[in-house]
């Protein structure tokens, strides 16, 4: 038998390449059954996003016409606003806050990298043993960094506690008069070494709970 006579009945031996109709299915449910095809399916949220997303596309691609436009195109509208204010409900809104900011930055000649609740409390812990000169900077520090994290007045390296309290009056102008005896009371036990009192302590927290209750009057001129 010649080489090519062996080939024919090799292929006339072997099983038909084309299947019929059960084998065709078998073969597929075989081959989708294989887990990377699985894994490239769309997940619970893709879908649901997508039809949002298509669903949006279709109220603005559609032509409005006749009496029921203009209120067809206001429903599109909140519904849009709907979603984007139900994003943020489940991602939250982004963190760019003036907290991250001012997170690590001196404060009056020291580093400080607490929030104005955490140095109040600070202050309230040494205010409670009678250690009037920590409680009064500290709580003087609290006042400048909670105007800061409100965006009200900075305070860049450097800055003078005299210097904070009269860019703070022009946002307060009614409070001027305490923010620059508080400032004073500062000076008075951070640097001259003064014994601080309980009256200049109370005076200090006074003006700061002033002022974190007020409104401040113009924000671009305090932050000068």
């Amino acid at each position: 038998m010649g080489l090519t006579a062996v080939v024919q009945a090799a292929l006339a031996a072997a099983p038909p390449l084309t299947p019929d109709g059960d084998e065709a299915r078998e073969w597929a449910e075989r081959e989708l059954s294989k887990p990377v095809y699985a894994e490239a399916e769309p997940t619970l949220f893709d879908r649901i996003a997508r039809t949002i997303g298509d669903f949006i596309a279709s109220l603005f691609d559609t032509e409005l016409e006749g009496p029921w436009a203009p209120t067809l195109a206001v429903i599109a509208a909140v519904v849009v606003v709907v979603l984007i204010v139900a994003a943020f409900l489940v991602w939250g809104m982004p963190r760019a806050t003036r907290r991250s900011r001012v997170a690590v930055a001196e404060l009056f000649g020291e580093a400080e990298s607490r929030a104005a609740s955490e140095l109040r409390a600070a202050a309230a812990k040494h205010a409670s043993l009678q250690e009037w000169d920590a409680a009064i900077v500290l709580r003087f520090r609290a006042l400048a960094r909670g105007l800061a994290e409100r965006g009200v007045v900075e305070t860049p390296p450097g800055a003078t506690v005299h210097g904070f309290a009269r860019r703070a009056a022009r946002a307060f102008p009614a409070h001027a008069d305490a923010l620059e005896h508080a400032a004073g009371a500062f000076d008075d036990v951070r640097y001259l070494r003064r014994p601080g009192t309980a009256e200049l302590y109370r005076r200090v927290a006074d003006v700061d709970d002033a002022v974190a209750a007020a409104r401040p009057l113009v924000l671009a001129e305090a932050a000068r």
